[in-house]
C-alpha cells in the first residue's frame, strides 16, 4: 500500500508540472492561431500604424540626407570661391614679395580697387609720390602699394626720377584732353599740362607718333599758326626750360636749344612744307 501511495503521490506531483508547461504552450498556440487568423482575414490596423510610424521615423532621416545632397553643389561653389580668393591672395602676396622697384608718380593718379572697368575709385595719389610697384599689369592699369593697400593706377605715369614741383606758371593739374598724354614720358606730360593751363586757347596737340622725336614719347606739338600766340608759347617754354627739362624748341623754321641758348634762335634749312618747317605748330622735346 505504501508503494501505491508513493506512486500516486509521484503522479500527482508530475501532473501539475505538465499542466504548468502545457499552459504557456497552449497560450502560444492560441496566440499563433489568432495571429494567423487575423492575417488571413485582411489588413490589420495596428500593423499599418506600425508601418506608418516606421515611415515617419525614417522620413526625417531621408530628408536630412537629401538636404545634404542638395547642399553639396552650393558647398562646392562656396569652396571654389574661397579657393579662388585664396589663390588671389597668394598671387598678391607673391607679387609683393618679389617687388623691389619704387617709382615716382609723374602726375596725379586715381586709385582703383581692381584693374577692371567695374572697379571702384578709392581716392587719388598726388604727383611726386614714391610707390612700390608689384609688376602686375592688366589692361591699361598697373598695381602699386599705397599706404599699405594694393591699388591700381593708369599705366605709363610712373617715373624713375622724382618730378620737379611745378613753380609759378607751371602746372601738373590734369588737362581737358587726357588722351594727349598717351605714350608720353613724365617730362613731356609736364610740358603738356603746363602749356595747357597757361594757354587754354590751344585746343589741339600732337603727342606720341611713330616718327622722329615723337616716337620716343618725349616730344609735343602745340598746334597754332598764330604768330603772336606761337611766340608767346615759345617764350614761355624758354623761360621754364630748366624746370621742364627741355631739349629743343622748333618754331617757324628756327630752333632754340638750352645748351646753345646764348646763340638765340637759329634758322635751319627748309624741309619742304609749312608743317615740316613748323609754321603751324610749336614743337618741343624733352630729355
Amino acid at each position: 500500500m505504501a508503494e501505491h501511495r508513493h506512486k500516486r503521490d509521484t503522479d500527482a506531483r508530475r501532473k501539475p508540472r505538465a499542466a504548468t508547461v502545457a499552459a504557456p504552450l497552449a497560450l502560444l498556440a492560441t496566440a499563433s492561431a489568432v495571429t494567423l487568423g487575423v492575417l488571413a482575414s485582411g489588413p490589420v490596423t495596428g500593423t499599418i500604424l506600425a508601418q506608418d510610424s516606421a515611415s515617419a521615423d525614417l522620413s526625417p532621416v531621408a530628408g536630412r540626407h537629401a538636404s545634404k545632397q542638395m547642399e553639396r553643389p552650393l558647398d562646392l561653389m562656396r569652396d571654389r570661391k574661397i579657393a579662388s580668393r585664396s589663390e588671389g591672395r597668394l598671387a598678391r602676396t607673391s607679387a609683393l614679395e618679389e617687388a623691389d622697384t619704387r617709382l615716382w608718380t609723374a602726375i596725379d593718379l586715381n586709385l582703383w580697387t581692381a584693374p577692371g572697368r567695374d572697379a571702384k575709385q578709392d581716392g587719388e595719389i598726388k604727383a611726386g609720390k614714391r610707390v612700390l610697384v608689384t609688376g602686375r599689369q592688366a589692361g591699361d592699369r598697373e598695381e602699386v602699394l599705397v599706404e599699405g593697400q594694393l591699388r591700381w593706377v593708369t599705366a605709363g605715369h610712373l617715373a624713375a626720377e622724382k618730378p620737379v614741383a611745378a613753380p609759378a606758371g607751371l602746372s601738373m593739374a590734369p588737362c581737358p584732353d587726357p588722351g594727349v598724354e598717351n605714350g608720353l614720358t613724365a617730362n613731356a606730360v609736364y610740358v603738356y599740362r603746363s602749356v595747357c593751363h597757361a594757354f587754354p586757347q590751344i585746343t589741339s596737340y600732337g603727342g606720341w607718333d611713330a616718327h622722329g622725336e615723337h616716337s620716343s614719347g618725349k616730344a609735343l606739338d602745340i598746334m597754332t599758326s598764330d604768330v603772336t600766340l606761337g611766340n608767346a608759347i615759345a617764350d614761355f617754354l624758354k623761360a621754364h626750360a630748366s624746370e621742364l627739362k627741355l631739349y629743343d624748341i622748333l618754331w617757324r623754321q628756327q630752333i632754340w636749344t638750352p645748351v646753345r641758348a646764348g646763340e638765340g634762335w637759329r634758322t635751319f634749312p627748309s624741309r619742304g612744307s609749312a608743317t615740316a618747317n613748323h609754321f603751324d605748330h610749336v614743337h618741343v622735346s624733352t630729355y
